[in-house]
């Protein structure tokens, strides 16, 4: 998905020269490849950041909110270290500049397609950078191992400042559920305060 018809076309021709490989659709806006997405169940969803009606990370949301099992590599101009981060936060297998993606796409897809994560190679600092610290935090606080994996979902949403009614949405639990979830991350991680539980997910919003 990428609104720039000239790319689309020339990663189409590289994509499909690999035996392997197989291109299903194409969409020059979010709303169009969500709908791809939701109909056809590709392995993988190659989306551009910035598309017309919905952006790349638009789409990743509405994927993870529908729980569609699709493997998302994300395409675009932006290297800042922030956006690389709210892409693997989104759950991004791939990362790939578009001042690179010819020569990188099929690496790139081959690699996710085998449960591997795929960053252009001029980014793979930010990845290391990433895993360091959340190995850091880990050791550190070690009691984040023992939250269950919807402890983990529900403190990711708060490290983005989510209400408890849309945490809820998202999960599909009631909203006194996820008061519940908020009070056990607090005991497991040692959390006291009425903000605690808030300043500890903001503080390490890239390593959860």
């Amino acid at each position: 998905a990428d609104d720039h018809p000239v790319l689309r076309r020339g990663l189409r021709q590289v994509i499909e020269g690999d035996p392997k490989l197989k291109v299903v659709a194409e969409a020059d806006d979010g709303e169009a490849a969500l709908a791809h997405v939701r109909g056809l169940k590709p392995d993988i969803a190659v989306l551009d950041l910035d598309m017309p009606k919905l952006d790349g990370f638009g789409v990743a949301r509405e994927i993870r909110k529908s729980r569609i099992p699709v493997h998302i590599v994300f395409l675009t101009i932006h290297s800042e270290e922030d956006l690389f981060n709210a892409a693997m936060d989104l759950g991004a297998k791939g990362y790939i500049l578009k001042e690179s993606a010819l020569d990188e796409i099929t690496h790139g897809l081959r690699a996710v397609a085998n449960g591997q994560h795929y960053v252009t190679s001029s980014l793979t600092a930010y990845l290391l950078h990433r895993r360091s610290r959340t190995e850091a935090l880990a050791q550190s606080q070690p009691a984040l191992a023992g939250l269950t994996p919807t402890e983990r979902s529900v403190l990711r949403a708060i490290a983005d400042c989510k209400s408890n009614k849309a945490i809820a949405a998202e999960l599909f639990i009631h909203y006194r559920t996820v008061e519940n979830h908020r009070n056990n991350i607090c005991r497991k991680l040692g959390l006291h305060g009425a903000h605690a539980l808030l300043k500890f997910a903001l503080e390490h919003k890239y390593e959860l």
